[in-house]
């Protein structure tokens, strides 16, 4: 074990952190709250009270930029400045720009969540917000990047450590896929039209979407994964050498991948055909990072028995990985032709964004907010160890009834009689899904109520016991052997 000296420690910007960190559980309730309220809708539309704010299309666009950039962004900017400042021994750089970062982006969500439910929108999925708003995301993260890239330059460490490649990799994509999705014309305050049309249009914004997933939700949470997970079971990383080839692997591959949304589209067959290629070849690295986080238990296993945290990073893991499976497998043509346009690209999407990305966060915010405050450990275990099951019967509830729900519409949709003609409605269909709809908002509730335990947890925290010290984190800055001399400042 290696011990950071007091001197050192108190250099570190936690004020930041512990901002992002908060918000991170504020944002994750208002985010899965909406979600909640839409997939009620589902079930009695005539929840939208016939208000135009309160209707589906205008709230599920809400939803997914709250998970994603409230929820998820606020966890990724307060991770990314703890995880920088530690293994590069140094504080961060420039704190009024990582302060400036913090205001921009609450400012950014409070926009989003004003223009959205009155319907002003650029119709882009993840890339609804207007010009305006558009500006303000631009100068956050050039803000961001100055300041995480700046830390890096300050560095008192000789190796930059892994994650830090992770992170750094998402701040440079996204920035890029942001300005290149929204060239647009600006023709009024509120109103801008893109600068692409047609095919073209679809193949940009699809570029995006993916690698907004690719790299948003998924190569930035892998730099998560690669910190917390060794600093929580105490041991070093399974492979240090496959996290290498890992990264550089997955930022390859990940950027063609885009095209496998398009398929049966007027997006020439070429250009499809290696979309689906590349997102199969993607299935290698995808399982090569989650194994390098589940070995990193090897000889530590019985930790799961009694770490709740350590149970929401393996979860996380094991869904990373039947996600990515998942997705290359729905990129082939075949089975495409079923799952395309069905609940089960739903259940999809959040055995990712429920089952990885916010169980990873839980499982760091766990980690990291009695060390923020300079608490010895969280209010409860106990507590932790309910959110953790409630969490996880929940995403379990919410994905096996998308899954049921998207074959059966798949194969109710391609029935046919022996005359041609369609053996099922579409109404019939529906009618079908409806009983699936109530086990989803059910696994949903769970989820929501999962948040609002961690969310009280964490307030008895933080208010709590007198800290330890609040400057200085009570983990004692555990270094596993082997990244002593590479990576976080022995």
């Amino acid at each position: 074990m290696v011990r950071l000296s007091a001197t050192k420690a108190e250099t570190f910007n936690y004020g930041v952190v512990r901002q992002f960190a908060i918000m991170t559980v504020v944002w994750g309730i208002v985010g899965m709250l909406v979600g909640v309220i839409i997939a009620a809708q589902l079930l009695w539309p005539q929840l939208n009270f016939d208000i135009p704010w309160l209707t589906y299309g205008r709230l599920r666009p809400l939803h997914t930029n709250a998970v994603i950039f409230a929820f998820g962004g606020s966890a990724l900017f307060a991770a990314s400045y703890y995880v920088v400042q530690r293994t590069c021994q140094a504080r961060l750089f420039c704190g009024a720009l990582a302060a400036f970062t913090f205001w921009g982006w609450q400012l950014i969500i409070v926009g989003a969540a004003i223009t959205l439910p009155l319907g002003i929108t650029t119709s882009k999925e993840y890339a609804e917000l207007e010009w305006p708003i558009d500006i303000l995301i631009t100068l956050v993260w050039v803000a961001y990047a100055i300041v995480f890239f700046g830390t890096i330059v300050k560095r008192k460490a000789k190796h930059i450590y892994v994650a830090n490649w992770f992170f750094g990799s998402y701040i440079l994509t996204i920035a890029v896929l942001h300005i290149v999705n929204n060239i647009e014309l600006p023709v009024s305050m509120w109103k801008s039209y893109s600068a692409y049309a047609g095919v073209q249009d679809a193949m940009v914004q699809w570029w995006y979407g993916h690698n907004a997933v690719g790299f948003f939700l998924t190569t930035s949470f892998l730099g998560m994964m690669y910190y917390f997970i060794p600093k929580q079971a105490q041991r070093p990383i399974y492979s240090y050498r496959l996290s290498i080839v890992h990264f550089w692997a997955l930022a390859f591959t990940y950027m063609w991948a885009g095209p496998h949304h398009l398929l049966y589209t007027s997006l020439p067959d070429w250009t499809q055909s290696l979309g689906m290629v590349f997102s199969l070849i993607l299935l290698a690295p995808s399982w090569g990072g989650m194994i390098n986080g589940i070995m990193t238990l090897s000889g530590a296993w019985y930790k799961l028995r009694t770490d709740p945290i350590l149970k929401f990073m393996v979860v996380s893991l094991s869904f990373y990985g039947m996600s990515t499976f998942e997705g290359s497998m729905m990129s082939i043509r075949t089975v495409n032709a079923l799952s395309h346009y069905t609940d089960w690209t739903i259940g999809h999407v959040h055995s990712g964004a429920l089952g990885w990305v916010a169980m990873i966060t839980f499982g760091m915010l766990y980690y990291l907010i009695p060390r923020l405050w300079g608490r010895e450990k969280m209010y409860s275990t106990k507590l932790i160890e309910v959110h953790f099951w409630i969490a996880t019967i929940g995403v379990v509830l919410y994905i096996a009834s998308m899954w049921i729900a998207g074959v059966m519409q798949g194969l109710m949709w391609r029935a046919t009689e022996p005359d041609g003609s369609l053996t099922y409605s579409f109404v019939e269909s529906v009618k079908s899904t409806f009983p699936f709809y109530a086990i989803r908002l059910a696994g949903g509730l769970l989820y929501l109520s999962g948040m609002c335990v961690m969310a009280y947890n964490v307030f008895k925290t933080v208010v709590g016991e007198k800290a330890v010290n609040p400057e200085i984190p009570s983990d004692s800055v555990v270094v596993p052997p082997t990244l002593v001399t590479a990576a976080a400042g022995a």
